[in-house]
């Protein structure tokens, strides 16, 4: 492994924080400084000797700046081989100045997007000659140092300063691969951009901000996560989040987007399903209630409300073991007595959009999806009985889909009164789900006269209409879209039960 000496270096970046005392150092060590436009206006307000990339070149800054650095006396400067007699010869020849270091900070391609600039700002945020920059040197890393975001110039400044201006082989190679990283998650970040309608079958996913769990969703598995937590939520409270955890708080946020802007309303999750959940005036009195659809299930679980959990609500909580509470918000008193169990994660989530495409690993590869953004509604109901469902079982119908929709398949939601009663979840038969849910219902004491039931598809024969009758359940909705749909309706119409269908089935795998 060789170690080199730092004679000189290019600089050529966006993001000026924390590049002063680089270099400072730089200049202590006696490097010639390279540099271009803004960068190198900065370094020369410091009081600090740069040399122009245009006395190298010869040449100036053309097209508005967008060529500066593009040049054989550049790339030749990075890319030869200092232990290549060819190279050195060429270096000499064409009056090429050797490249030890190069640090560049890319235009922000990402931020610009996300602001909702235009399509002209947004082309102009493509970096070409710091990436060229980047790839350059860091292929090069036998010879050259390549820090390639002002996310590593604190890393690179304790390299100069504890190790006196040298590095080893190792050290470029580490920063090659970061040079790298940043590369390709910069041109991933542009393909997306270009492709956002997916006419290019193409998945390219890149995440830097990557986290390892203490494990997977076992012991014996490793486990990671990959995306930006703290852009969904603010963390008040707690241990860190375990990968089931994390499962647990995507099943219970997209469950509650279902009920954003709604009365009060409170859910507990358990192993990404809903085992109690309700909607009443008072939140407290919805965590009661939602309390009540399974205390059993609810040891350990994650919990999650659409508005601020108040003290009342709070002092419930306290009572129940449980992972993970998530809200919009706390007030003070409810924080500081959920505060009271040290382990208890206490999260809130802010008001974002949460991202449009599914994807999970399968096979050898991956499946991609659109989000399901269909909620069913009043609107699109089509009644197909002879009894038509009444105000309120119209209001329990469409709560008992919004459930079922987050529910995994084959799924059964019992509904009364906007609470939750009890579910049949992840059942190979349609049957063993309705059988499983009343079952369930039964055992916590509800009285299932005059509840309503969904279900995640059609039913293919009019087993569970029979048996959701004989349990005392008057409506039922459903997709439908069976051939024998038929067979199910004259049953709820010989037996005085509404049915209404919606035409999307809400299958969760």
């Amino acid at each position: 492994m060789s170690n080199k000496t730092i004679s000189s270096a290019l600089i050529s970046v966006f993001s000026k924080d924390g590049l002063a005392p680089i270099v400072k150092k730089l200049n202590d060590l006696n490097v010639t400084i390279y540099s271009t436009g803004g960068t190198e206006k900065f370094i020369k307000d410091l009081g600090i000797d740069v040399v122009p990339v245009e006395d190298v070149t010869s040449y100036p800054s053309i097209l508005g700046g967008r060529v500066k650095t593009l040049h054989p006396k550049v790339f030749g400067g990075i890319l030869n081989r200092q232990n290549h007699e060819g190279d050195v010869a060429e270096l000499k020849e064409f009056e090429i100045p050797q490249i030890d270091v190069v640090i560049v900070d890319l235009y922000p391609f990402e931020k610009t997007v996300a602001s909702g600039a235009s399509n002209q700002d947004i082309i102009e945020k493509i970096d070409i000659g710091g990436i060229s920059l980047i790839r350059a040197a860091a292929k090069n890393y036998a010879d050259v140092t390549c820090v390639s975001s002002v996310d590593d110039y604190a890393e690179f400044l304790e390299l100069l300063e504890t190790k006196n201006g040298e590095t080893s082989e190792d050290d470029r190679k580490q920063f090659a691969a970061k040079a790298f990283n940043v590369s390709s998650h910069y041109d991933s970040a542009i393909f997306n951009y270009f492709n956002k309608n997916q006419e290019i079958p193409t998945l390219k996913i890149s995440e830097n901000n990557g986290k390892v769990l203490r494990y997977g969703e076992n012991p014996h598995q490793k486990g990671f996560f990959f995306g930006d937590f703290d852009e969904i939520f603010t963390k008040l409270h707690g241990k860190e989040l375990s990968y089931n955890n994390l499962l647990d708080v995507d099943a219970a946020v997209n469950l509650m987007l279902e009920f954003k802007n709604d009365s009060p309303t409170f859910a507990v999750l358990k192993h990404n399903n809903a085992c109690g959940l309700a909607q009443r005036d008072t939140l407290h009195q919805a965590y009661v209630d939602a309390l009540a659809g399974d205390p059993v299930s609810a040891f350990g679980g994650v919990l999650i409300s659409n508005t601020e959990i108040d003290v009342a609500t709070a002092e419930e909580i306290h009572k129940l073991f449980c992972e993970v509470v998530i809200a919009p918000s706390f007030s003070t008193e409810a924080l500081e007595i959920l505060k009271g169990k040290k382990n208890r994660i206490l999260l809130i989530l802010k008001d974002i959009d949460m991202p449009q495409t599914n994807v999970r690993s399968c096979l050898n590869g991956v499946l991609v999806q659109d989000r399901n953004n269909v909620t069913d509604t009043l609107e699109g109901l089509k009644a197909v009985t002879n009894k038509t469902a009444t105000t309120e079982e119209l209001d329990d119908l469409i709560f008992a889909s919004k459930i079922c929709k987050h529910t995994k398949s084959n799924t059964i939601v019992l509904v009364k009164g906007k609470q939750l009663c009890a579910s049949g979840t992840g059942q190979t038969s349609r049957v063993d789900a309705l059988n499983q849910a009343i079952h369930k219902a039964q055992s916590f004491k509800f009285d299932l006269n005059g509840s309503v039931m969904a279900s995640d598809a059609f039913f293919p024969f009019p087993d569970c209409v029979e048996i959701a009758d004989n349990a005392g359940i008057t409506a039922v909705i459903q997709p439908g879209g069976s051939i024998k749909d038929q067979l199910s309706i004259d049953y709820c119409n010989d037996h005085n039960i509404a049915m209404v269908m919606t035409g999307t089935r809400h299958f969760k795998h």
